[in-house]
């Protein structure tokens, strides 16, 4: 099955276009009372989606009490360690904003459900998500320089399209250019708020998801789209692996991106 592209109108449409699909790719498992692995991306993209789907998740009234929720990754402060929770640009600060405290507590997700990867032993999520059985449904925004999680670009020259596909979860030092462009969108542009290292969810868990969906809704995001649009899977370009996933959509608002995808 190619790669789906579907284009909403603006950012709203988006939101509550991807939160819908979310909530209805976890419904059927949860009803069923069995583990569910959600993974989870931040940023701005996802702001409103996740306002959208918690509100679908409160109003359906299904149990979480079997949701897991592991989050692509944590900025590494100096010590080796997450930064604190009260850093400004804390993913876990983020999430708990943002989802986590919109849902209803008596919908049952227990705080022992939520994972961040470690830096002190990343690839113990790794171990953590095929105990669970895999991700059931992972999304994903994408970097002006087309990574997705903290997976950056990298020269075939320098690694193989398999290899690539095959890193696992990591410590990784972040490029000039997303230390840029997250100072810019999340840090008011000082810099020197943006740490220089990341936990990352590595490319291997993330295409083993069974249901992978990407957001997109920057103009800035419109070139590397059009690189996956007409090219192929490289280390080059991170998220162009979603050519050859199963089952990967990207949803892309029009008013902002220009794009000639597929019907």
């Amino acid at each position: 099955m190619p790669l789906d592209w579907i284009r909403e109108d603006d950012y709203e449409a988006m939101s509550a276009a991807g939160a819908e699909r979310i909530a209805s790719a976890l419904e059927p498992g949860l009803r069923e009372g069995r583990p569910v692995l959600l993974g989870l991306a931040t940023g701005n993209t996802m702001l409103v989606l996740y306002e959208r789907l918690a509100e679908m998740l409160n109003q359906r009234g299904v149990s979480l009490a079997q949701l897991h929720t592991v989050n692509l990754d944590e900025y590494v402060g100096a010590d080796g360690r997450w930064v604190p929770a009260d850093h400004p640009l804390s993913y876990r600060a983020y999430m708990e904003t943002n989802f986590f405290r919109r849902l209803d507590p008596a919908l049952g997700l227990q705080p022992d459900h939520v994972h961040f990867p470690d830096p002190e032993r990343p690839t113990e999520t790794d171990d953590l998500i095929q105990r669970l059985g895999g991700l059931d449904v992972q999304l994903l925004g994408i970097g002006f320089n087309g990574h997705i999680a903290f997976n950056e670009p990298m020269p075939e020259a320098e690694i193989g399209v398999e290899a690539f596909a095959a890193l696992p979860t990591r410590v990784i030092d972040l490029t000039e250019r997303t230390i840029e462009t997250n100072a810019r969108l999340t840090a008011g542009g000082d810099r020197s708020q943006v740490p220089r290292q990341a936990v990352s969810l590595g490319m291997k868990p993330i295409l083993a998801a069974r249901e992978i969906l990407l957001l997109a809704c920057f103009p800035e995001q419109e070139e590397p789209l059009r690189r996956i649009l007409h090219g192929r899977p490289t280390p080059e370009l991170p998220a162009s692996y979603l050519l050859d996933h199963p089952r990967s959509t990207i949803i892309y608002t029009g008013d902002q991106i220009s794009l000639e995808a597929p019907a």
